[in-house]
């Protein structure tokens, strides 16, 4: 069992950045593939990014490439996003999530294949 905390949402002008974290409990978060999720008022849940259980891979969605930077440290048994050039349509809630992952190298991009979720951050971007 995994239990996620994100933080670090809040509100910022267009341009900014902000740094979320994720913070699990439990000894075994090594283990565990990781990725971020958002999810804006009347729109589904959409992938944002993915990092490996040993943090060597990383994989984004194309419209977070070059602006986010998913990483991890496996010893504080955090994972985090940081988001530069924020934009308004970044504005939505944040999700981190978390998967038993049997290889070091494989990251996960699919929704229903995380088993743990966070209770989520709000990201607010103003123009």
């Amino acid at each position: 069992q995994v239990q996620l905390v994100e933080s670090g949402g809040g509100l910022v002008q267009a341009g900014g950045s902000l740094r979320l974290s994720c913070a699990a409990s439990g000894r075994t978060f090594s283990l565990y593939a990781m990725g971020w999720f958002r999810q804006a008022p009347g729109k589904e849940r959409e992938f944002v990014a993915a990092i490996s259980r040993s943090g060597w891979n990383t994989y984004y969605a194309d419209s977070v490439t070059g602006r986010f930077t998913i990483s991890r440290d496996n010893a504080k048994n955090t994972v985090y996003l940081q988001m530069n050039s924020l934009k308004p349509e970044d504005t939505a809630v944040y999700y981190c999530a978390a998967t038993r992952a049997y290889t070091s190298s494989a990251y996960v991009t699919k929704h229903d294949e995380y088993n743990y979720w966070g209770q989520g951050t709000q990201v607010t971007v103003s123009s």
